[in-house]
């Protein structure tokens, strides 16, 4: 899933973390930032996601080597990249990154979640026929801040991108 948002003044992102990390504890999971230990699992949940169509808009199969500097780039204070662990596997990883990477859009953010297919209960991108998705996010708040028609194709078939968003925070 891939979508943005808006980061405006709030809790902290501490005070954040820690709630994540104790709602993640109590349900038997655990959420850390990500080592450069983790890319094989990383890389692996991601390519899992390019056949289904729903989710990458990779066509191929990526490699570690090609995200090791995409890992570098996260700063845990801005830019995070978590992954969620379960029974000490890596099952899922979630990133925030620089939307666009131009400075007026420095309170804007893109946000990348993947699960493991085999940890998965529902879909994961937003391509306007994730369906599943689509209502995830609705469901947290965010609505379509804009609806850009046919603009990938997914073997032979064009295909719409959603790009949803929320405020947080804000005035």
């Amino acid at each position: 899933m891939c979508s943005t948002f808006t980061r405006r003044a709030g809790a902290s992102s501490a005070v954040r973390r820690r709630r994540r990390l104790l709602r993640a504890q109590r349900s038997g999971n655990a959420i850390r930032d990500a080592r450069e230990s983790d890319l094989h699992a990383i890389v692996g949940i991601y390519n899992a996601a390019i056949p289904g169509r729903l989710a990458a808009a990779d066509t191929e199969p990526i490699s570690v080597e090609s995200r090791r500097g995409w890992l570098r780039d996260h700063d845990a204070s801005r830019h995070p990249l978590w992954v969620l662990e379960r029974d000490g596997r890596v099952v899922g990883w979630s990133s925030v990154g620089a939307f666009y990477g131009r400075p007026a859009y420095a309170a804007t953010a893109e946000l990348s979640v993947y699960v493991d297919p085999a940890a998965q209960r529902g879909g994961a991108f937003i391509f306007a026929h994730n369906e599943r998705s689509v209502a995830l996010f609705r469901k947290f708040g965010f609505e379509t801040w804009a609806h850009l028609p046919r603009v990938a194709v997914l073997d032979g078939v064009e295909r719409d991108l959603l790009i949803l968003g929320r405020r947080v925070g804000g005035t």
